[in-house]
Protein backbone atom coordinates (compact mmCIF):
# COMPACT_ATOMS: atom_id res chain seq x y z
CA UNK A 1 0.00 0.00 0.00
CA UNK A 2 2.62 2.40 0.70
CA UNK A 3 4.71 1.93 -2.47
CA UNK A 4 1.44 2.18 -4.73
CA UNK A 5 1.10 5.32 -2.29
CA UNK A 6 4.53 6.47 -3.33
CA UNK A 7 4.70 5.82 -6.89
CA UNK A 8 1.08 7.63 -7.57
CA UNK A 9 3.03 10.67 -5.78
CA UNK A 10 5.64 10.63 -8.08
CA UNK A 11 3.27 10.05 -11.13
CA UNK A 12 0.94 12.83 -9.99
CA UNK A 13 4.01 15.20 -9.62
CA UNK A 14 5.63 14.44 -12.40
CA UNK A 15 2.30 15.23 -14.46
CA UNK A 16 1.77 18.70 -12.41
CA UNK A 17 5.78 19.70 -13.30
CA UNK A 18 5.12 18.37 -16.64
CA UNK A 19 1.63 20.16 -17.25
CA UNK A 20 2.90 24.02 -18.53
CA UNK A 21 5.79 22.33 -20.58
CA UNK A 22 6.68 22.71 -24.28
CA UNK A 23 4.31 26.09 -24.49
CA UNK A 24 6.32 28.39 -26.31
CA UNK A 25 4.82 32.21 -26.13
CA UNK A 26 3.92 31.34 -29.97
CA UNK A 27 1.50 28.45 -29.29
CA UNK A 28 0.31 30.60 -26.45
CA UNK A 29 -0.95 33.20 -27.99
CA UNK A 30 -2.16 30.80 -31.00
CA UNK A 31 -4.43 29.34 -28.24
CA UNK A 32 -5.73 32.50 -26.51
CA UNK A 33 -7.43 34.59 -28.68
CA UNK A 34 -8.12 36.85 -26.64
CA UNK A 35 -4.48 38.08 -25.87
CA UNK A 36 -4.47 41.40 -24.27
CA UNK A 37 -8.31 41.25 -22.79
CA UNK A 38 -8.50 42.07 -19.05
CA UNK A 39 -10.98 39.57 -18.97
CA UNK A 40 -10.38 37.81 -15.36
CA UNK A 41 -13.88 35.93 -15.00
CA UNK A 42 -13.45 32.01 -14.30
CA UNK A 43 -14.55 29.84 -17.24
CA UNK A 44 -17.49 28.13 -17.71
CA UNK A 45 -17.28 24.58 -16.23
CA UNK A 46 -19.55 21.82 -16.52
CA UNK A 47 -20.99 20.13 -13.41
CA UNK A 48 -18.08 17.90 -12.78
CA UNK A 49 -15.40 20.26 -13.50
CA UNK A 50 -17.23 22.78 -11.00
CA UNK A 51 -16.66 19.99 -8.30
CA UNK A 52 -14.00 21.50 -5.41
CA UNK A 53 -11.16 20.12 -4.28
CA UNK A 54 -12.99 20.55 -0.85
CA UNK A 55 -15.50 18.41 -2.43
CA UNK A 56 -13.11 15.82 -3.89
CA UNK A 57 -11.41 15.06 -0.90
CA UNK A 58 -14.57 13.75 0.61
CA UNK A 59 -14.49 10.83 -2.17
CA UNK A 60 -13.49 7.28 -1.84
CA UNK A 61 -11.57 5.89 -4.40
CA UNK A 62 -13.55 5.30 -7.26
CA UNK A 63 -15.68 8.04 -6.72
CA UNK A 64 -12.53 10.34 -7.42
CA UNK A 65 -11.74 8.34 -10.49
CA UNK A 66 -14.83 8.60 -11.83
CA UNK A 67 -14.81 12.81 -11.52
CA UNK A 68 -11.52 12.93 -13.52
CA UNK A 69 -12.72 11.15 -15.93
CA UNK A 70 -16.08 13.02 -16.20
CA UNK A 71 -13.74 16.36 -15.79
CA UNK A 72 -11.67 14.87 -18.63
CA UNK A 73 -14.44 14.02 -21.11
CA UNK A 74 -15.70 18.04 -20.23
CA UNK A 75 -12.83 18.95 -21.21
CA UNK A 76 -11.41 17.57 -24.91
CA UNK A 77 -7.97 18.50 -25.64
CA UNK A 78 -7.19 19.68 -22.22
CA UNK A 79 -3.00 18.70 -21.31
CA UNK A 80 -4.28 15.61 -19.45
CA UNK A 81 -6.32 14.26 -21.74
CA UNK A 82 -5.38 10.68 -22.63
CA UNK A 83 -3.94 10.49 -18.99
CA UNK A 84 -6.55 9.32 -16.63
CA UNK A 85 -3.90 8.70 -13.74
CA UNK A 86 -1.88 11.45 -14.39
CA UNK A 87 -4.99 13.68 -13.47
CA UNK A 88 -5.93 11.91 -10.84
CA UNK A 89 -2.85 11.43 -9.16
CA UNK A 90 -2.00 14.97 -10.00
CA UNK A 91 -5.60 16.18 -8.49
CA UNK A 92 -4.95 14.33 -5.21
CA UNK A 93 -1.51 15.98 -4.82
CA UNK A 94 -2.63 20.05 -5.40
CA UNK A 95 -6.19 19.16 -3.76
CA UNK A 96 -4.31 18.18 -0.40
CA UNK A 97 -3.41 21.82 -0.20
CA UNK A 98 -5.97 23.91 2.24
CA UNK A 99 -5.61 27.26 0.09
CA UNK A 100 -7.35 25.14 -2.88
CA UNK A 101 -10.54 23.40 -0.91
CA UNK A 102 -12.64 26.40 -2.99
CA UNK A 103 -10.79 25.98 -6.37
CA UNK A 104 -12.53 23.71 -9.02
CA UNK A 105 -10.22 20.71 -9.05
CA UNK A 106 -10.51 21.22 -12.98
CA UNK A 107 -8.34 24.81 -12.42
CA UNK A 108 -6.57 23.56 -9.86
CA UNK A 109 -5.08 20.71 -11.73
CA UNK A 110 -4.61 22.54 -15.07
CA UNK A 111 -7.38 20.54 -16.82
CA UNK A 112 -8.94 23.97 -17.42
CA UNK A 113 -7.20 27.04 -17.39
CA UNK A 114 -7.60 30.18 -14.73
Amino acid sequence: MKRNLVIASAIGTMGFLLVGCGETAESAEANNPRTGSADTSTPSLGTASSTTCGKFKELDTDDERALIEQILAENPGNPLEGSPNVALGTAKLVCLSSSVNDTPVAIATGIVPK
